[in-house]
């Protein structure tokens, strides 16, 4: 039976080769496997120590009860926001893990942000609606004209909205001239080409009220008229303003800023021009008031007349009334101690 060879007990396992890594090539592999690993995540957590520096970026942290995650949201994405980020807002982030090896440190470069348990949309809005109240935005209303010759309408030139305006105001007084200026009623844009029609309307001066307008939909599809830019522009109209966004059930900022809110676009005509025959009917009875008016006051002037012609008539009257007024004389200067002419 051959020999088999016995295992040295004493050797010496070889160790194995060392690898010594740079802080940059350890913090490149480090990037490489973080950034390929979580190139979209989404994150949740509550926002802590924001900062706005004036290059328009956003950098703060998201954390929890663990752990905090700095995070960046850099200046295009941010102004797409439709709320103001704040400190202690839960929010839920989406973007991409990122390693910054200057620093040393990764980061959540966020490409999305939207608040946890409320929309972003209905944050926005009732952070605009607090900030504008507060300006004293919502504190004015003034009345409209009772007759107004040209009504200007900021809306979509193709939208049921303008329809429904036209045929109402048509019917009701065919005489009210409009004129309309055309805009996108939502999407991206939308906001600045209303506010800049509104501008421009207000800056003609041959608008006696200025009406802005669209029909119904989704929070999202009325947004437009969420927007500070289109607040402020009614705001600063010198004409009085009508909002008539959406249907009654919708409520907007314009609608708060406006001289006047409209429940719908039909019912803003109904607002804006009186009815023909209704005009009719009320210049008739101011008509007939006014002569019921005129009827009476001459009849107190005949009286009067009457009255004067029968003592100017009255040789005796006129007598007396001579010797009362000469008797009241008398008795003035007597009080006062003078010496009385004889009569």
């Amino acid at each position: 039976m051959p020999d088999t060879p016995q295992p040295d007990l004493f050797a010496w396992r070889k160790a194995p080769e060392r690898r010594v890594y740079s802080v940059g090539e350890l913090t490149r592999a480090l990037k490489r496997l973080i950034e390929g690993q979580f190139p979209d995540v989404w994150v949740e957590g509550e926002i802590s120590r924001i900062s706005r520096p004036r290059s328009g970026h956003l950098y703060f942290s998201l954390k929890d009860e663990e752990a905090v995650l700095p995070a960046v949201l850099f200046k295009g994405e941010a102004r797409r926001l439709k709320f103001d980020p704040e400190d202690g807002m839960a929010v839920l982030a989406r973007g991409r893990l990122n390693v910054y090896p200057p620093h040393g440190k990764y980061q959540l470069v966020v490409e999305s942000l939207e608040p946890r348990g409320l929309g972003a949309l209905q944050a926005a809005f009732e952070q605009l609606v607090a900030r504008l109240r507060k300006e004293g935005l919502f504190d004015r209303a003034r009345p409209l004209p009772r007759l107004p010759r040209r009504v200007g309408v900021v809306t979509s030139p193709s939208g049921a909205a303008i329809r429904d305006f036209l045929d109402v105001l048509g019917r009701r007084n065919p005489s009210v001239s409009v004129l309309v200026a055309p805009s996108r009623v939502q999407g991206e844009g939308a906001a600045e080409e209303i506010a800049a029609q509104i501008r421009r309307l207000d800056a003609l001066g041959t608008c006696d009220v200025i009406v802005v307008t669209r029909g119904g939909g989704s929070l999202e599809d009325l947004w437009a008229f969420n927007e500070e830019v289109v607040a402020r522009a009614l705001f600063a109209c010198r004409t009085p303003t009508v909002s008539a966004v959406g249907h009654e059930v919708d409520t907007t900022i314009a609608d708060y800023v406006a001289d006047v809110r409209a429940p719908t676009p039909s019912a803003a005509a109904e607002i804006v021009a009186p009815e023909r025959h209704q005009l009719r009917r009320d210049l008739a009875n101011f008509e007939e008031r006014l002569h019921r008016e005129l009827a009476r006051r001459l009849e107190l002037r005949r009286a009067a007349l009457a009255t004067l012609g029968h003592r100017l008539g009255d040789p005796k009257r006129a007598r007396v009334d001579r010797r009362l007024r000469l008797e009241g004389l008398r008795e003035r200067l007597e009080s006062a101690g003078e010496r009385p002419l004889h009569m």
